[in-house]
């Protein structure tokens, strides 16, 4: 299998990063789960060169601490619908590259535009209807939460994970 022209990760954060679910305590502190095993591929693929970056319409603290930790190129919080597009070719215009070399993973209908513009469209297997029928996107057997970011980028590459 030939190595794809990736030069961008971009992805979503609950449904994708996260099991989507939102976990509030007693006193109103909300949590989100995160899986370490996304934030290893995450690593990898920047260490072998791919940007990386997070498109979601959170506005959290705990959203951007993540991000600081997994050390993303790109970080957007508030970006909703078409909005996600657009911050996506902001970036690739900075970056100087084409959405056709963009990799995006996302689950839910904010996500719909951005899967179809770029090159390398993925979603966990539990995504919306409408984000499964995507025309070519890559449907992984992981759920968001699950360790789905790592799932495709062993998938995409192999040789990095071994």
């Amino acid at each position: 299998m030939q190595q794809p022209d990736i030069r961008l990760f971009l992805c979503d954060v609950d449904g994708t990063l996260t099991d989507g679910g939102m976990y509030y305590t007693e006193n109103g502190d909300e949590l989100k789960k995160f899986n370490t095993r996304d934030g290893m591929a995450l690593q990898i693929l920047h260490d072998h060169g791919i940007r990386t970056g997070i498109i979601t319409s959170e506005q959290r603290d705990l959203v951007a601490r993540r991000a600081t930790k997994l050390r993303v190129d790109y970080l957007r919080l508030g970006q909703f619908g078409g909005g996600k597009r657009e911050v996506a070719e902001a970036i690739c215009r900075e970056m100087g590259i084409t959405m056709q070399q963009v990799l995006y993973i996302g689950d839910d209908l904010n996500c719909y535009d951005i899967l179809t513009a770029v090159g390398y469209p993925a979603c966990p297997a539990d995504a919306c209807n409408k984000v499964l029928n995507i025309p070519g996107i890559h449907v992984l057997s992981r759920k968001g939460g699950d360790a789905v970011v790592r799932e495709l980028a062993e998938k995409l590459f192999p040789d990095w994970f071994n």
